[in-house]
């Protein structure tokens, strides 16, 4: 395939979708590589997300101590 002029060739053909099938491929590996890195990112915030949570929830439990004494009388 040369020139826009002449009829394309059986080895024209098979070089174009070589050329696909590497495109094909490049993709792929793009598209695997950020869906790994996503789901290693997801991970982490997910592992964040629950200590976050383990300690939030260790200060509402202290909080609630502070409120029970407040708002209890003092023992005589």
């Amino acid at each position: 395939m040369n020139n826009g002029n002449q009829p394309a060739t059986k080895d024209d053909i098979e070089g174009l979708r070589e050329q696909i099938r590497d495109t094909e491929t490049k993709l792929l590996t793009a598209f695997y590589d950020f869906a790994r890195a996503n789901q290693t990112r997801l991970s982490e915030l997910e592992g964040s997300d629950a200590a976050l949570e383990r300690r939030i929830g260790g200060i509402e439990d202290r909080l609630l101590e502070v409120e029970k004494r407040l708002n209890m009388p003092p023992a005589a």
